[in-house]
């Protein structure tokens, strides 16, 4: 892996889900994992679908402890690069976190498949977690089949869903609809840790999983 290319984070532009709510990035699944690469001197890229300011999830606010950790990270999110205007640069892997944000902008944006697509066409990693794996969802291999099909993935589960109470809000249940693409779902127990690696696509669980599946990323990235 030549970490003379940057690892792309790529984030929600969608703030509002289905019925109106307020939505967006889930701030620790960013900030965490940011504070991981920079420490480690991974160069980073920051882009959105749309561009801009990155809306986040109100739910996700840090409290004063932690907004003083993820100044930097909070910082990047202010004006992040538009997908359009990078998704042809090479990349040493994308790394998509999560929020319900996801749910609405990256499953069925062009420029969300066209970026991975060419990463892993390109031998780079594509890593996800939480929501963040929404983005495979149009994400296509070489041959044209889905990137999921036949891997196997973790995810936001159905039950997780459930118990937030946004099951009926969200426009499908994400390990549904990778599952029908035919990935192998590998969840764990309810907002517990977990990461999943097959081959070069990374996926974690859920909030509770961005540190470790940054942690998996990263040993990937030093190890080439």
């Amino acid at each position: 892996m030549n970490l003379d290319k940057p690892l792309l984070m790529l984030v929600t532009s969608a703030g509002q889900m289905g019925q109106g709510q307020q939505t967006g990035l889930w701030l620790e699944e960013f900030a965490v994992p940011y504070g991981l690469f920079r420490d480690a001197g991974i160069p980073l890229q920051v882009a959105s679908p749309l561009g801009g300011k990155v809306p986040v999830d109100p739910r996700s606010v840090p409290d004063d402890a932690e907004k003083d950790a993820w100044q930097d990270a909070i910082t990047a999110l202010q004006d992040t690069r538009a997908l359009e205007d990078i998704w042809e640069d090479d990349f040493a892997g994308v790394f998509v976190p999560g929020g319900h944000g996801a749910m609405f902008d990256m499953p069925d944006h062009p420029m969300v498949a066209r970026v991975l697509n060419r990463t892993w066409e390109q031998g780079g990693l594509v890593s996800a977690v939480c929501h963040g794996p929404a983005a495979l969802v149009g994400a296509r291999d070489g041959a044209g089949k889905p990137l999921v099909a036949g891997r196997v993935v973790s995810c936001f589960s159905n039950e997780e869903e459930h118990e937030v109470g946004l099951d009926d809000v969200m426009p499908f249940l994400l390990e549904n609809r990778l599952r029908e693409l035919g990935a192998e779902i590998s969840n764990g127990d309810m907002f517990t840790p977990r990461v999943v690696e097959d081959g070069n696509l990374i996926s974690g669980q859920n909030p509770q999983s961005s540190t470790v599946v940054a942690e998996a990323v990263l040993k990937r990235l030093l190890s080439r």
